[in-house]
């Protein structure tokens, strides 16, 4: 047998890695009722391969060793998924990329020299826990207000694929439904909306047949409770889309209104 060749050219490829020299400017805070302050922190040796928190890991472990308080900043699975990872960087939820969380911006969209401002995000009912940590309970209780559909899930079970639902429709559901409740829409907008999410949320749901049970209360209870969280109105500025990881469209907002006027028709 032939041994097997690769096709690789290391002569077109650079190894040296060019190492980036930054300043961080990142919002300190001790606790929910401290003052916090912006605190710059120089910092050496960032890849341009890494990703953001990777980049903060390494700030934190300079911090371990000259025994100073390491910077509380939120994520889980780093996959882009869980939407933990909110960060408003230099003016922009999860920073200058598109489409992307905060775990999955890379340094190689800063420059060596940059200084990048790195703020929790800035919302009335997203206060401040410590640091870049936010309480974003707001979104649970938004849910939990109506975010369910009445299924069997014990005896008589029946099964999903049973039901024929037109594929622009489950399309569409499916769309709203990668919604990771981040909470970008809500630090994009001026008035701090939180529509986008809850659109989403009740678009998931109002597509589809499974949905239709609970659709009258569910869009009701929902808003009722996003007004409560004190989330401002919308500003048909468009900037929660753009801002977006998951791209949720601004149409899911315009459904919404439709759902609640119904609704409220009903009722």
């Amino acid at each position: 047998m032939a041994p097997c060749q690769s096709t690789f050219d290391f002569r077109l490829y650079d190894f040296k890695t060019q190492n980036m020299k930054l300043t961080l400017k990142i919002w300190r805070q001790k606790d929910a009722k401290a003052t916090g302050k912006i605190v710059e922190y120089p910092i050496d040796g960032i890849e341009p391969d890494m990703s953001f928190l990777e980049m903060l890991d390494i700030l934190n472990d300079e911090l371990i060793v000259k025994g100073e308080d390491t910077v509380a900043f939120d994520h889980d699975c780093r996959e882009g998924i869980c939407g933990m990872c909110s960060l408003y960087i230099n003016g922009e939820a999860h920073g200058p990329d598109r489409l992307v969380t905060t775990c999955q911006l890379h340094m190689r969209k800063f420059k060596d020299g940059d200084t990048i401002f790195i703020e929790p995000f800035r919302a009335k009912a997203f206060p401040v826990i410590k640091d870049l940590v936010v309480d974003r309970g707001a979104f649970d209780r938004i849910q939990q207000s109506g975010g369910f559909v009445s299924v069997n899930t014990s005896g008589n079970t029946i099964d999903a694929n049973t039901i024929p639902i037109p594929k622009h429709d489950a399309d569409r559901a499916f769309d709203a439904a990668t919604c990771i409740g981040c909470g970008a829409c809500v630090a994009s907008c001026k008035n701090s909306s939180a529509m986008l999410f809850v659109a989403a949320k009740v678009s998931q749901f109002a597509l589809l047949p499974q949905g239709k049970v609970e659709a009258t209360d569910r869009v009701l209870n929902m808003v009722s409770q996003m007004d409560a969280e004190g989330f401002g109105n919308c500003t048909n500025t468009g900037a929660c889309e753009v801002e977006c990881p998951k791209g949720i469209s601004l149409e899911n907002i315009a459904r919404m209104n439709r759902e609640y006027l119904s609704a409220s028709l009903k009722g």
